[in-house]
């Protein structure tokens, strides 16, 4: 994880934000004191460790989850076909 100074990183803004969201890395920008600091990191990063937050706490959502690799792991799966609609 790349970090910045918190001068350099307001000098360059666009160009971390750019950064920032093309290489799905966070980017720390460090200041002063570094109880000031702070991570900067894409609205699609955000959003995946929202989901994965959601997921992990929701009780059910990760039993099925982890049944679900178990079956995977002993072979107890089956290949479908897909089905497509042409109605939509």
């Amino acid at each position: 994880m790349e970090a910045v100074a918190y001068s350099h990183f307001r000098n360059n803004l666009k160009n971390y934000f750019k950064k920032v969201n093309e290489d799905y890395e966070p980017l720390i920008v460090v200041n002063k004191e570094p109880q000031d600091n702070v991570v900067v990191i894409s609205k699609d990063t955000w959003d995946s460790i929202q989901e994965t937050l959601y997921v992990a706490d929701n009780k059910y959502l990760s039993e099925t989850i982890l049944l679900g690799l178990e079956q995977i792991k002993s072979g107890k799966t089956k290949v479908h076909e897909l089905i497509e609609d042409y109605n939509d």
